[in-house]
């Protein structure tokens, strides 16, 4: 468990939200911040992107595969966007991430895989830009 004090841990997070999420997603995010979900964006700041993500038991890698099985399985189709952008800022190729998707198709429905595909073709158009 990090001990650090929770200002610290904060920006620990950030840092590594901006690593993975990339800045412009995170600074247009944070920019949105008011006093109703100021509490909600530090939690996750805190508890997801530094207590978790930073943790040493995982690479960033495959924290991205896990996630984008879990959002995929979800039908989270915002975030699995946001985490396909992720996956490839954490090393994973396009060709891993269409592995992880056809896995998906067996364990989640070929529905779910149908969508998770469109979500990736959108975030590679994106990138192409």
């Amino acid at each position: 468990m990090d001990k650090r004090p929770h200002a610290e841990r904060m920006q620990a997070g950030l840092k590594t939200r901006r690593e993975v999420l990339g800045p412009a997603y995170v600074d247009k995010t944070m920019s949105g911040t008011d006093e109703f979900n100021r509490e909600f964006q530090e939690l996750l700041s805190t508890y997801c992107w530094n207590d978790i993500w930073n943790r040493p038991g995982l690479p960033r890698k495959t924290r991205s595969v896990m996630n984008l099985c879990m959002l995929i399985a979800l039908g989270k189709t915002h975030e699995l966007k946001l985490h396909i952008r992720g996956a490839l800022n954490n090393g994973m190729t396009r060709d891993e991430i269409k592995e992880v998707f056809l896995q998906t198709a067996i364990y989640c429905g070929v529905p779910a895989a149908v969508e998770a595909f469109r979500c990736a073709r959108e975030v590679f158009a994106e990138d192409a830009k």
